[in-house]
């Protein structure tokens, strides 16, 4: 065996035997009932079981150790839980084979208050997720769900469950059903299933039921982001620019954040309704949220209608305040197109530049508030946590003022 298979054995044997020491107490409970001579002054943990189930583990063949333990433990109101704390063990390491295999045998005992069979069934609902079972899980949830048992937890596991299956009208319902039990509101969850519906529906070129799906969005979550993100893109394509500037221009009071997913057609709407006001309306939203991709956008209208100077200054007093390397990467790309620069300057600025350039492809667009995934491309529901509405583009690093900094210097 290998030292790193060997150590990793060790370290979660150690863990099943801090777990399984409740195990060892009712084994030396139970021989002491049927024996009360010598064996009942023992030791508890010294039933020889005990220790040659950890040996089993030491020696990395948990199968056997789940026969000794399985044996050794008479289910009880004492051992259930360890059982359940034993079975969720080989769950977290990957090893859902063998907690099914525990949370079955526990079910199979008549001896169960309702409290814990509901509890195992819970677990084993768990197990089978855990091992891709999705229809088995669902089965078990749904019997929890109906007679009253880990009613708030069985309806979670089967909105995870619907939720991997894309089943966004079961969601809803599930949803519905979980309002009077949960403890946080569902109403932004609501809304991200209907705006999922509402894609759904544009996919297969009905409009009408889009659009119905987004007002019940909103009708649930006023302040839903995506709602009127898909709305203005379903007014743009429409014609209806006026309609979609006023939407997009939403979203920058919404949330702010979220403006450069609406920006090109914010300014493609600007420009097909013939607006000269681009410049003003994109250094009012730069103002409002500094944002690497308004910024470009401004600058690359000042650039087209006042040269490069006007281009220059907004990079510049933009970097001044915010961390932010496309804009590090358009400023340089500037200064070397207006700079007559010699071979040897030119070639110290193109490795700057190509070292900036190599740095932005690596960098995160996208990161969640809640668990901190970060991705290239926009995801309405975190892949990590599974929360909603989380994952927002990533905000420049801001540079601490002068005041800031001399504050620093005076501690």
């Amino acid at each position: 065996m290998r030292a790193g298979g060997r150590g990793a054995a060790v370290s979660g044997a150690l863990l099943l035997l801090f777990l399984l020491l409740p195990v060892a107490a009712a084994s030396g409970w139970w021989l002491a009932r049927r024996d009360p001579g010598p064996k009942a002054r023992s030791t508890p943990g010294a039933d020889p079981d005990f220790f040659r189930g950890i040996n089993y583990l030491l020696d990395e063949q948990p199968d056997k150790a789940i026969d000794v333990f399985l044996k050794l433990a008479a289910v009880d109101g004492e051992t259930v839980e360890t059982h359940l704390a034993l079975g969720s063990l080989f769950r977290r390491r990957g090893e859902a084979d063998r907690a099914i295999r525990i949370h079955q045998n526990l079910i199979a005992r008549d001896n169960l208050s309702a409290e814990q069979r509901g509890y195992a069934l819970f677990e084993l609902g768990q197990d089978y997720m855990r091992a891709g079972l999705l229809d088995r899980a669902e089965i078990l949830f749904q019997e929890l769900a109906e007679i009253g048992l880990q009613r708030e937890r069985a309806l979670r596991g089967l909105l995870d469950i619907y939720q991997q299956e894309r089943d966004w009208g079961q969601c809803l319902e599930v949803a519905e059903r979980l309002k009077p039990f949960s403890e946080r509101p569902l109403a932004a969850e609501i809304a991200q299933y209907q705006c999922e519906l509402a894609e759904e529906a544009r996919r297969r070129a009905d409009p009408d039921a889009a659009r119905r799906a987004l007002a019940r969005a909103q009708d649930v979550d006023p302040h839903c982001v995506r709602a009127a993100i898909i709305e203005g893109q379903m007014a743009l394509a429409d014609g209806d620019r006026e309609a979609a500037l006023a939407l997009f221009l939403r979203v920058a009071d919404q949330g702010a954040r979220y403006v450069p997913e609406v920006l090109p057609g914010l300014m493609q709407a600007l420009e097909e309704l013939g607006r000269t006001d681009l410049i003003a309306v994109l250094a009012g939203l730069a103002a409002r949220e500094p944002s690497g991709p308004v910024v470009l956008a401004l600058s690359e209208a000042q650039l087209q209608e006042s040269g490069p100077a006007a281009a220059k200054a907004t990079l510049t007093g933009y970097l001044a305040r915010n961390v932010d390397l496309a804009a590090l990467e358009r400023l340089l790309d500037l200064q070397a197109r207006a700079a007559a620069l010699g071979a040897e300057a030119a070639y110290r600025a193109g490795v700057v530049h190509g070292v900036v350039r190599h740095l932005l492809t690596r960098q995160p667009v996208y990161q969640c508030d809640h668990c901190g995934f970060s991705a290239r491309a926009l995801h309405w529901q975190c892949p990590s946590c599974k929360r909603w509405g989380t994952v927002q583009p990533v905000q420049p690093e801001r540079i601490p003022g002068d005041e800031v900094l001399r504050e620093r210097r005076l501690a």
